[in-house]
């Protein structure tokens, strides 16, 4: 049974926010601290990702492990999910059924939406609510920061050509530094 009445439950689901959110904050922050230059929540690409860094080819997406159900194991058994709760992703007992489609439904839409990126070429990188917890911040921003720069060298860095091998690299040359043996 619900303990509050349902102008009161109206009230707090209402009262939850979808931008701008605690953790996107701390992600929007700690990237830019670093040099990294971003557009908000943008439109035409699907799923409207919380981040979208154009030179980087790369879409940022900050979940809420509760909505986004992180850790937490879907099973299908006779036409039915369950779902069994995970250190950072607890299902309320109250209406479970609903929780869990609810939960099913945004897992599948963030992997489709996923899916649709990577088909248009875009990086695609998950930041979830409990890796922003002080004690594992600064390295999820540096972890994020380190993938932003492998990203870009593997797209923009440097073109290595092979040469055709010269004859004379085969001979076996002595080297500058070595004692050469003459023979009398």
């Amino acid at each position: 049974m619900d303990k509050l009445s349902a102008q009161q439950r109206h009230a707090n689901m209402a009262a939850i926010r979808s931008k701008d959110t605690k953790p996107e904050m701390i992600v929007r922050r700690g990237l830019w601290k670093r040099g990294f230059r971003y557009r908000l929540n943008h439109k035409r690409l699907p799923g409207h990702p919380d981040l979208v860094l154009r030179k980087y080819r790369t879409c940022i997406f900050v979940n809420g492990c509760f909505w986004h159900g992180h850790h937490i194991n879907l099973q299908f058994d006779d036409l039915q999910f369950t779902i069994s709760n995970s250190g950072c992703c607890k299902i309320p007992k109250t209406n479970r059924e609903f929780w869990v489609a609810k939960i099913r439904r945004n897992k599948e839409r963030d992997k489709e939406e996923q899916r649709r990126l990577a088909e248009m070429g875009w990086h695609c990188i998950t930041v979830w609510e409990c890796e922003l917890k002080p004690s594992k911040r600064e390295e999820t921003l540096e972890s994020i920061a380190f993938t932003l720069n492998h990203i870009w060298l593997q797209d923009h860095g440097a073109k290595t050509n092979s040469y055709p091998k010269v004859e004379e690299e085969d001979m076996q040359m002595p080297m500058a530094a070595e004692e050469t043996i003459i023979n009398k």
